[in-house]
């Protein structure tokens, strides 16, 4: 199938021609079709799959139906992501296959300033692309006025709930026409996830392009077991050792991202960390640093890597296995796009044990495990809970795991954590 046999428009199709695509990934043929009659869809779909083309070309071609219309600008679509990262990316998505279309676009997110947000709405915008909680504060602002939303689209949704947003979400919703079509795309599908669809969709199209929580299978996935201790001083040797020259790692905390940072950049590999704790501005000159091959190694925490979109990357690293088996999924996801092929390296202590098989009894196979010379974990070290700071924990603010080596949820709208995690 070819994108000009999916009912799109001139404009549209000039857009994506000059970027070079001719053909649909395969979310993109399912969803597209849909989308276009009008239904409401739930997209089970992994980030890499194309699916932000997947509703921004059909949500603009419904939109140029009405072009007479498209001179009074005034918010006809709203995309609800949960990250900074992946609300600019989809931005950026929206001016490009938009880009011969009268349409006006505004991303707006935490972490700066309202001014030029409020600036942008005041002078009218038919596309908003916004995080949760900066939304609703310039909605009590009076600066956002959602009554004539024709499209919803709820991005990333499993990510939304597992950050806490989920009575954010319901303030937004309540503030939409009853009329409106809805777009729900989610990696996974949890019991949360199946009752928020089950209250905002209507009759909807299903599609599904990969397996729930399936890795994909373009990424070698592999684990090496270490101590501890060790890991920093093994990664740097493998980065070394093997002549990477761009490697996504994952840390537990924005402590470990830090330190594991200045410490590469102490034996000379450049190195830089993006999380909540860093500005806007920092984490975007990381991210254009990485993605020119001014830094090699980028370390990123799971809430500040959720959305990055990263051509061709060939590795990534856990340096800690996350807590929730399902980030497992999402964080090896950045490599192995778009058809390219990726690897997956997981370094393992043995107070990671369980996480580990949380994880392969969620991916559903075993991973190949193996260990280093000269860095073999010492067989007499005993497995010691893993605190709430992410290091080796002497029982202090334990995480109590379920059997599968999640975490518990936290509580869903729950301040705290809501305002942290979007920062």
């Amino acid at each position: 199938m070819l994108f000009k046999e999916l009912n799109l428009s001139a404009p549209i199709l000039k857009a994506i021609a000059e970027e070079g695509y001719t053909t649909p990934t395969p979310v993109q043929a399912q969803a597209i079709p849909h989308i276009l009659e009008g239904r409401d869809m739930l997209a089970g779909a992994q980030t890499g799959t194309g699916k932000t083309a997947g509703f921004t070309l059909p949500m603009l071609e419904l939109l140029s139906h009405n072009l007479p219309q498209a001179k009074r600008h005034h918010i006809k679509a709203l995309i609800l992501t949960p990250t900074r990262e992946l609300a600019a990316q989809v931005g950026a998505s929206v001016k490009t296959y938009g880009k011969y279309l009268p349409f006006k676009s505004a991303v707006i997110f935490g972490g700066v300033g309202t001014g030029p947000q409020i600036n942008a709405l005041q002078n009218g915008v038919d596309i908003l692309i916004a995080t949760p909680g900066r939304l609703l504060d310039l909605i009590s602002q009076k600066a956002v006025d959602l009554s004539r939303v024709e499209m919803f689209v709820l991005d990333e949704a499993d990510r939304m709930l597992d950050m806490g947003f989920i009575r954010d979400i319901r303030k937004v919703i309540a503030l939409l026409p009853k009329q409106r079509q809805n777009l729900l795309f989610s990696a996974t599908y949890s019991d949360e996830i199946k009752k928020l669809c089950e209250s905002i969709l209507r009759n909807p199209a299903i599609v599904e392009v990969a397996r729930r929580n399936k890795s994909s299978e373009l990424i070698k996935q592999s684990v090496i077991l270490v101590d501890c201790k060790r890991k920093s001083a093994l990664l740097g040797n493998l980065i070394e050792q093997n002549k990477w020259t761009q490697v996504l790692v994952f840390t537990r905390t924005k402590h470990g991202a830090n330190k594991l940072s200045e410490y590469l950049q102490k034996i000379n590999i450049t190195s830089a960390a993006i999380h909540g704790n860093k500005s806007q501005g920092a984490r975007t000159k990381a991210l254009s640093d990485f993605k020119a091959g001014n830094v090699r190694v980028l370390v990123a925490t799971d809430i500040a890597a959720r959305g990055l979109d990263i051509d061709g990357l060939p590795h990534v690293v856990n340096l800690e296995l996350p807590n929730i088996a399902e980030d497992y999924v999402h964080r090896i996801g950045r490599t192995g796009r778009a058809g390219n092929e990726g690897e997956a390296l997981s370094l393992v202590c043995v107070d990671e044990f369980d996480y580990l098989r949380g994880i392969e009894k969620l991916i559903k196979m075993d991973l190949d495990k193996s260990t280093v010379s000269g860095f073999e974990p010492d067989p007499s070290i005993k497995a010691e809970p893993i605190s709430l700071g992410g290091g080796r924990g002497r029982g202090n603010n334990q995480r109590p795991r379920s059997n599968n080596g999640s975490a518990p949820k936290k509580r869903d709208g729950s301040t705290h954590n809501r305002d942290k995690n979007r920062r």
